[in-house]
């Protein structure tokens, strides 16, 4: 996984599914990969530490499905700003590197 990929994907999952707890945003990262991408649980809590250092998520603690404590994380208007800013130099560096892959060979 590219360096700051995580965080891009960790925003876009927070603003499409609403708040969800670590291990559910780990899994549905995995599930809307199709099982491309694994997220280690480590990873993914040290992604949501950083985020919520920034302000670009905030925590809370609730109630999870199986009826446990978890902490339940959502995103902040602030990372809705990152997450735009993020998505269109994405969306940049992906279309360059298309072109880049799509040349005629010499």
């Amino acid at each position: 996984m590219l360096q700051g990929t995580l965080d891009l994907m960790v925003l876009q999952t927070l603003d499409a599914m609403g708040p969800l707890h670590g291990y559910g945003l780990a899994r549905r990262i995995e599930q809307a990969s199709e099982e491309a991408l694994q997220v280690n649980q480590g990873t993914i809590y040290l992604c949501l530490v950083r985020l919520v250092q920034k302000g670009w998520i905030a925590a809370e603690w609730g109630e999870s499905e199986n009826k446990r404590k978890a902490k339940f994380y959502s995103i902040t208007t602030s990372g809705r700003k990152q997450l735009a800013a993020e998505a269109r130099d994405w969306e940049r560096v992906a279309g360059t590197i298309g072109r880049l892959l799509q040349m005629a060979k010499r």
